[in-house]
């Protein structure tokens, strides 16, 4: 059994990486649904936060079924850091985790996500505050390093460890790297087998089919496996590895008509959350992974993209289940 302090994730737990703009309750409820472990939210500006910022404070919703989850924070500031994880810890979710890994550039570039890697006194000043601050478990989300001659992955487990975090979960890439490339998880297997390291390892980067997240969790030794890129449009990964894992048979994909029924969920609820205009527009960037590989489908999903009416999104979902019913079921 997989425990962050005491929240019981069962032997093998999947997480849903936080990802900006695409990890919000919405695409939360198809993921829980679908076999997700442990949920986390996008991540959340500290000083949004303490500005009481409204973009910053939404992301604070959390609801019961989609527990357990994890409120995640970055910034670079170590006072703002303290002060954004009481508030975090006061929306009652199961933990606080920190983001030590976007790579991007208007982040990182200030000190904050990835770019804290470069200075690891700080990193582990600014997580022994955060710890000290809460009283729920803190744990990290990283990188390799900023870039290859920069990883020095196992003395920021180490320094993580010592200050109180209960996991850590790390990309398999480094922050000059961003997203190319492939994900090197031999770094990550030499954090989990240090004799000191007693936290739990999470791997992330590149699991994007149940045959290789078998293969990484035989080889890699990781506690767990977190999921990102993959399970956007198509959430039924998580079940799908679980199912193979257990039983070395694949899980036929799903159909159209249940792959409808979720994107109906999916827009529902964030028409729900966010209202009739973002609803509609955030909604925009799924349709093309929920119907991914579709011959002709171009004139559907232009129309899906360029409709501001619910009702009439909901006919055309409708039209789609219809139009292309047998589309998935040789795949």
């Amino acid at each position: 059994m997989v425990k962050i302090a005491d929240i019981e994730l069962g032997e093998f737990p999947l997480l849903l990486a936080p990802m900006e703009d695409v990890s919000d309750p919405p695409f939360r409820a198809v993921c829980k649904e679908n076999g997700a472990d442990m949920m986390y939210t996008e991540f959340i500006s500290a000083e949004g936060l303490i500005r009481d910022a409204d973009k910053s404070v939404q992301k604070l919703d959390i609801y019961d079924y989609e527990r357990p989850i994890g409120i995640q924070i970055f910034g670079d500031k170590i006072e703002s850091m303290r002060e954004a994880a009481a508030i975090a810890e006061a929306a009652e979710p199961e933990l606080v985790d920190i983001n030590y890994g976007c790579p991007v550039k208007k982040v990182a570039c200030k000190g904050a996500g990835a770019g804290i890697l470069l200075d690891l006194p700080k990193m582990q000043k600014m997580t022994d505050e955060i710890v000290k601050r809460v009283n729920l478990p803190v744990t990290v989300k990283t990188r390799l390093g900023w870039d290859d001659s920069t990883i020095q992955i196992v003395e920021v487990a180490q320094r993580l460890q010592d200050v109180g975090v209960q996991a850590l979960t790390i990309h398999g890439r480094t922050r000059k790297q961003m997203y190319k490339g492939e994900a090197n998880w031999d770094f990550i297997a030499e954090v989990k087998n240090h004799p000191n390291i007693h936290m739990p390892i999470f791997g992330n980067g590149d699991i994007d089919s149940p045959q290789k997240a078998l293969e990484y969790r035989n080889k890699y030794g990781v506690d767990g496996i977190m999921i990102g890129r993959a399970s956007i449009g198509y959430p039924w990964i998580f079940n799908e590895i679980k199912h193979f894992m257990k039983t070395g048979e694949l899980l036929p994909v799903p159909e159209m008509k249940e792959r409808v029924t979720t994107a109906k969920k999916h827009f529902e609820f964030s028409l729900e959350w966010k209202g009739p205009v973002l609803g509609i527009y955030e909604m925009r960037r799924h349709y093309t992974n929920y119907f991914r590989g579709i011959p002709n489908f171009r004139p559907f999903r232009m129309r899906l993209v360029e409709s501001n009416d619910p009702s009439e999104i909901m006919e055309l979902l409708d039209e789609i289940a219809v139009t292309f019913e047998d589309a998935y079921a040789l795949a």
